[in-house]
């Protein structure tokens, strides 16, 4: 039996194998909201055979999204619009499911290919907020401190966020603790400067991430899990790390959060990142063994072989894929013949390539 393509069960949920799409930012929405371009990427990952496929980073406030171009859910008619994607997902046998996200000072920037750059409020852009007046590098603007009542609308925005991608018919929601964006610049010292109770200690850094997974969980059905998403090291000196990762991990778990997708880096820039295949997967094993609970893999998973490794050897409860589903929408396909398994869910319309 092959672990990849073995069924995996969180609470009442059974994922048919272990291999899920990572959320992958598109830059092609329309005011927030998602376009066919949409519905045609994620639908043929679902198609392709895939057991979770995950929409984008999602912004829970306008000011939340990192581009004027990304996915948004800060009303119920963009959560209407969703509602068809998730209904196609599940057709073809896939969990539908959405990560809920907010930029924080990483917001208001271009599309990668105009460029990536911030972008000024006279050209559609808007003043990004984060936890200190912290700019993200050298170009960057330096974001808006945010006020106590600040923080208490994102964890607004988070709950109204979850309501909505409850009612458009995803399954799992995943909080985006990760990347450099909001909740990861309240974690680490590197972007935190805050003197009071969500900054300093470890404990008060910890706090909204906290506050909003919980959140999250408490609106989310009992039967159905929920996922955050971390940056397990900053991979700079000082900076949030892989012991912190694996705390907060167990104060997740201890809220009823199911699993941590295990990712690294981005907060802060021009850090050496020892980029190879599968370099983030010992974060996966760590945090897995340590704090107890179950873990993604993500990063430079590109072959079969490699991702039924990590699964026999236990450094991982399931793989990430995003790169490799861009090449290849049907990777799991070519996984499955690659290690000798027959796919019973292939779709009938395809079933004469297998």
């Amino acid at each position: 039996m092959s672990h990849l393509f073995s069924p995996f069960t969180l609470r009442e949920l059974t994922f048919r194998n272990r291999i899920f799409v990572s959320p992958m930012c598109q830059y092609s929405s329309e005011d927030g909201m998602p376009t066919d371009w949409h519905f045609v990427h994620l639908g043929s990952r679902a198609v392709g055979g895939a057991s979770l496929v995950m929409v984008e980073a999602t912004a829970v406030s306008p000011e939340g999204r990192i581009s004027p171009d990304d996915s948004g859910i800060w009303s119920d008619a963009h959560g209407r619009a969703f509602e068809r994607i998730a209904k196609f997902i599940k057709e073809q046998g896939s969990v539908p499911s959405i990560q809920l996200a907010h930029a924080g000072r990483k917001a208001s920037t271009d599309a990668p290919w105009l460029g990536g750059k911030p972008l000024s409020t006279a050209n559609r852009g808007w003043q990004p907020l984060a936890p200190s007046p912290i700019a993200f590098d050298q170009g960057y603007p330096v974001p808006r401190e945010m006020t106590r009542d600040d923080i208490e609308q994102v964890v607004r925005d988070f709950e109204s966020a979850t309501h909505r991608s409850l009612a458009a018919g995803f399954e799992v929601p995943e909080v985006h603790s990760a990347h450099g964006y909001l909740l990861h610049e309240f974690l680490s010292p590197l972007s935190n400067a805050r003197t009071d109770e969500y900054g300093g200690s470890l404990e008060n850094r910890m706090r909204l991430t906290i506050r909003v997974s919980e959140a999250v969980r408490r609106i989310w059905p009992a039967k159905w899990p929920v996922f955050v998403r971390i940056s397990a090291t900053d991979w700079a000196d000082g900076g949030w790390d892989l012991p912190q990762s694996v705390e907060l991990s167990r104060r997740l778990k201890a809220i009823g959060v199911d699993l941590i997708d295990c990712s690294s880096g981005a907060l802060v820039p021009n850090v050496r990142i020892p980029v190879g295949a599968g370099y983030q997967v010992p974060f996966a094993e760590a945090i897995r063994k340590e704090a107890g609970i179950p873990t993604g893999a993500v990063g430079m998973i590109t072959e079969a072989h490699q991702a039924e490794a990590i699964l026999a050897d236990g450094k991982a409860d399931v793989v990430l894929l995003a790169r490799s589903f861009l090449s290849d929408p049907y990777w799991p396909a070519h996984a499955a013949r690659t290690l000798g398994v027959k796919l019973d869910y292939w779709p009938n319309q395809y079933g004469r390539i297998l």
